[in-house]
């Protein structure tokens, strides 16, 4: 597999012109995943999407067999495409037959793939599918392959979220996407209560994902750090906050946050793939969150609420 450091902004490009062309969303998905293996020199891409019973179904590949398509499908957890939907967490291996949690499709033809990269598709921290690439040969992806495909998918992730693909759906099944949500509440009366729910903190919605030119949104991305670290420390002085208690805490957490080098590289290196710098603080607060979702410790999740409103502003 050739560098794919000069890759992912080719390919993003790609991306974005098929996006804009007037296809059906089965031929827009194949000809996506066909774009993504070329481009990584994989022998197979695949895309499996989250349906709303918790099934991972094939909606497209590039490489395994295309009877596959819409036949194939793992639960969540199943598999290595179930655990990746699971975890929100990639899975890199040089022998995927080797992991146990592999599961044997003999209908896709994949038992002489060895090398698997998979990547969840996440948009505002949920996983909507998984996104995948395969090589017969053995080998580990490097890091800047696996970030690359991660960058990928939150283009995916806004192809899903769209609604296109409702298109090519099955009748009777629906997206995950498109599911019911439960919330409990505590009841003070018998009887049914019918209402709009409004969102305390409506998500912010990024419409331009790609970059035309990674250093000024870097520079901008420096500017916005700049003045998110100035605000904290402003607040920090007040004399409402200069004493200890649960909200000067809180704010010694976004201190901390906004400081953090590893928060930073990673948006700075999202941006170097081809996002915006908005799209960037959004892909690194999606996996961010994912991950922290999925956390047992009460502590650990709470904080997760700290990382979202730092990230927003």
């Amino acid at each position: 597999m050739r560098d794919l450091s000069a890759g992912p902004r080719v390919l993003l490009k790609r991306l974005r012109e098929l996006m804009a062309e007037p296809l059906e969303p089965q031929e827009r998905l194949d000809r996506i995943v066909r774009q993504i293996a070329s481009n990584m020199v994989a022998e197979v891409c695949s895309v499996y999407v989250l349906r709303s019973d918790g099934v991972l179904e094939l909606y497209a590949t590039e490489g395994l067999n295309k009877e596959a398509v819409h036949t194939s499908q793992l639960k969540m957890g199943q598999g290595l495409v179930g655990t990746i939907a699971a975890s929100a967490q990639p899975l890199n291996l040089s022998d995927a037959q080797a992991h146990p949690a592999f599961r044997y499709l003999p209908e896709t033809g994949e038992e002489i793939y060895h090398s698997f990269l998979g990547v969840p598709i996440l948009r505002a921290g949920r996983t909507l599918g998984v996104l995948v690439v395969q090589n017969k040969a053995s080998r580990n992806y490097r890091e800047d392959e696996v970030e690359a495909l991660e960058t990928t998918a939150m283009v995916i992730a806004e192809m899903i979220a769209t609604g296109e693909l409702k298109k090519i759906t099955r009748p009777g099944l629906e997206l995950d996407l498109t599911r019911a949500i439960t919330i409990d509440a505590d009841a003070y009366n018998e009887g049914i209560g019918l209402g709009h729910v409004v969102l305390h903190e409506p998500r912010i919605v990024v419409t331009n994902l790609l970059n035309e030119d990674a250093e000024k949104e870097v520079t901008r991305l420096a500017e916005s750090l700049g003045s998110l670290r100035i605000s904290i420390d402003d607040m920090l002085s007040r004399r409402e906050v200069s004493q200890e208690g649960e909200h000067r805490e809180v704010l010694e957490t976004y201190r901390m946050f906004a400081h953090d080098q590893g928060w930073v590289r990673r948006m700075e290196e999202a941006i170097h793939n081809g996002l915006t710098a908005e799209a960037a603080v959004e892909k690194v607060q999606s996996d961010t969150k994912a991950r922290m979702m999925r956390l047992t410790d009460p502590y650990l999740r709470e904080r997760m609420h700290d990382f979202d409103d730092l990230a927003n502003r």
